[in-house]
C-alpha cells in the first residue's frame, strides 16, 4: 500500500482550476508548463504522487518538486521557474594580469621568505590581496583557475630552468675556432679509417679537471638482493666522509682513448703533472694540440715555464668564458658519473682514487672516439 504523503492539502479556487486547465490542453504552450499544470490537475483528482509520475511519464522527484513549490508558492510559482542568481562572475582580462603581474615577481620581493613561488602560497596571497587590488572575484578563486591562467600565459612560478649566460665578447669567435678544430679531427679520423697507412701529425686531446669527487664510506656494509626480500640493494644512510679528490682527463679524438691523473687538487703544479705523462705517452715528432679551458692553473706563469721547456709540443685551443659544455671531455665526466662513480663507496681517497683509475682502464679496453654534432654542418675547411 503507497504510503500517505505529508504534504498539506492544495487548495485552489475555481479561476485556478481552469487556468490550469486551460495551460493544461493547450497545443502552443510551454511544455514544462503543461506538464506542471496536469501534475496539478492530477493532484486534485485524488492521484498519489506515483501514479501521476507513471501517467505522465516523469520523474517521481519531479512531481513532488512541483507539488511542493505549488503548497509553497501557489499555482504560479509551481508553474514558473525561480529567478536564478545567474552565472557566476567571469574573471575579466584585468585580474588574469593581475595574477600575472604578481606570478612574474620572486615571493621575496613581497617578503616572503620563498624563492619560488609554490601553487599554495601564490593562491593564497592573490587570495588576501585580491579586493585591495580592486579584483574581488579573486577572494575565492579555485586552485584549478589559477593553474588554468597560469598555463594559458605557459607560466611555471614553481620552476627554474637553468642557462648558461654568454659572458665572453668573442664567444662566437672562440666557439668556431673549436668548432673548426672538431670538423679537422672529423676529417683526419675519415681519413685514418680509409687509409691504415695514413698517420697523422697532430693529435687533438679534450682536456678538463673533475674536482671535489668525494669519497665517501659507508658505516656498515651493504646488503645485496635477495629475491622475495630486498628488490635492491639495501644500504644504511649514514656515512663518512674521507674528503675529495681531482680527476684531470683527456680524451685523444683520434682513438678515443682517456689519460687521466687524480691528485688532491688541481693547481698549476697538478695540471704540468698532466701535461707531462701526456708527453711521454706520445711519440716526440706528434704536435699535442689541447682543447681546454681558462682555468688559471692553464695559463700560470708557471705553465707557461714549463711549455718553454718543450717549444712547440703543445697548442692549446681555449674554450670561451661559460663555454665549457662544447669541450667533449665534458661528455665522458657525465658518463663517469652515471657509471663508475654512481653510488659508489670507499674506504679512503686511496681507494677512490683506485677505483676510478680502473674504470677508465675498462673504458680503454673499448674506447670510443667522442664527435661533435652541433652546428658542425655550417663548418667548412
Amino acid at each position: 500500500m503507497p504510503r500517505k504523503s505529508m504534504r498539506p492539502r492544495i487548495i485552489l479556487t475555481d479561476r485556478e482550476m481552469e487556468e490550469l486547465r486551460r495551460i493544461a490542453n493547450s497545443r502552443t504552450g510551454e511544455l514544462r508548463k503543461v506538464v506542471r499544470a496536469k501534475i496539478i490537475l492530477m493532484n486534485q483528482d485524488g492521484n498519489i504522487d506515483k501514479e501521476i509520475a507513471e501517467a505522465l511519464s516523469v520523474n517521481r522527484h519531479m512531481v513532488e518538486l512541483c507539488l511542493n513549490k505549488c503548497v509553497a508558492m501557489g499555482i504560479d510559482g509551481a508553474l514558473n521557474d525561480i529567478a536564478r542568481t545567474g552565472r557566476k562572475k567571469e574573471i575579466d582580462d584585468e585580474a588574469k594580469a593581475w595574477i600575472t603581474y604578481i606570478a612574474c615577481h620572486k615571493p621575496l620581493e613581497l617578503e616572503y621568505s620563498y624563492e619560488l613561488w609554490t601553487i599554495s602560497l601564490l593562491l593564497s596571497h592573490i587570495h588576501k590581496h585580491a579586493a585591495e587590488a580592486g579584483h574581488p572575484v579573486l577572494e575565492k578563486m579555485a586552485r584549478s583557475k589559477l593553474w588554468t591562467i597560469l598555463n594559458e600565459n605557459e607560466m611555471k612560478p614553481h620552476k627554474i630552468t637553468y642557462y648558461m649566460e654568454k659572458r665572453d665578447n668573442e664567444f662566437e669567435i672562440k666557439m668556431r675556432q673549436i668548432l673548426y678544430v672538431y670538423k679537422e679531427v672529423e676529417l683526419i679520423n675519415q681519413k685514418m679509417a680509409n687509409d691504415s697507412q695514413y698517420r697523422p701529425g697532430k693529435i687533438t686531446i679534450s682536456y678538463d679537471e673533475k674536482p671535489g669527487i668525494q669519497a665517501i664510506e659507508g658505516t656498515v656494509e651493504d646488503f645485496r638482493i635477495i629475491p622475495g626480500k630486498y628488490k635492491t640493494v639495501q644500504r644504511d644512510s649514514e656515512y663518512i666522509r674521507h674528503g675529495t679528490v681531482s680527476l684531470l682527463a683527456g680524451i685523444d679524438l683520434q682513438d678515443g682513448s682517456i689519460t687521466a691523473i687524480i691528485n688532491d687538487s688541481h693547481k698549476s703544479s697538478d695540471f704540468i703533472e698532466f701535461l707531462k705523462t701526456v708527453n711521454n705517452k706520445y711519440a716526440a715528432d706528434l704536435k699535442l694540440r689541447i682543447i681546454l679551458d681558462n682555468h688559471s692553473s692553464h695559463v700560470s706563469t708557471e705553465t707557461m715555464a714549463f711549455l718553454k721547456t718543450i717549444p712547440g709540443r703543445f697548442e692549446f685551443v681555449y674554450t670561451p668564458k661559460h663555454g665549457s659544455w662544447l669541450n667533449l671531455i665534458e661528455g665522458f665526466f657525465s658518463k663517469l658519473t652515471r657509471t663508475a662513480l654512481r653510488g659508489i663507496r670507499v674506504s679512503s681517497k686511496e681507494n677512490l682514487k683506485e677505483r676510478i683509475l680502473l674504470a677508465i682502464e675498462e673504458f680503454n679496453d673499448e674506447p670510443v672516439v667522442y664527435r661533435w654534432t652541433y652546428k658542425m654542418d655550417e663548418i667548412e675547411l
